[in-house]
């Protein structure tokens, strides 16, 4: 059994807390916990845009709380997030995530990340033994 508590990872574990472009990832679950997928909360900045493009990974998505959008660049449809929207990437799809207020997602990655990623050029997380 694997027990993490938020609070102390933001306070004792930094190293499970990456940021990046206006946005902050808290890594509870990561590929070294063998679990097959890796869990994270993160925060998105009020006001931000992201483009982003798992080539590598799928990655569902749950709206904790917050407002914005996200569009996908294949169809250009645009979906309202807010509390209680899931989005699952299942086409690898690249699309841009805006967050109208800050927006706190739980997040899910197949294959699970490693734990220090932080997106390319290209939207994208590397693959792990590139990472």
């Amino acid at each position: 059994m694997i027990i993490r508590d938020f609070n102390k990872i933001i306070t004792d574990e930094r190293q499970r807390v990456v940021s990046d472009a206006r946005w902050t990832s808290v890594r509870m679950l990561l590929a070294e916990d063998g679990m097959g997928f890796s869990f994270h909360i993160t925060f998105l900045e009020e006001g931000s845009e992201h483009t982003f493009e798992y080539k590598n990974h799928f990655e569902s998505v749950y709206c904790i709380q917050g407002k914005g959008s996200i569009t996908d660049l294949a169809t250009g449809e645009t979906h309202a997030i807010g509390p209680g929207v899931m989005y699952a990437l299942n086409e690898h799809d690249r699309h841009v995530l805006r967050a109208e207020e800050e927006l706190i997602m739980a997040c899910v990655f197949n294959p699970p990340v490693t734990g220090t990623e932080v997106h390319r050029e290209d939207g994208s997380y590397a693959q792990a033994e590139d990472a």
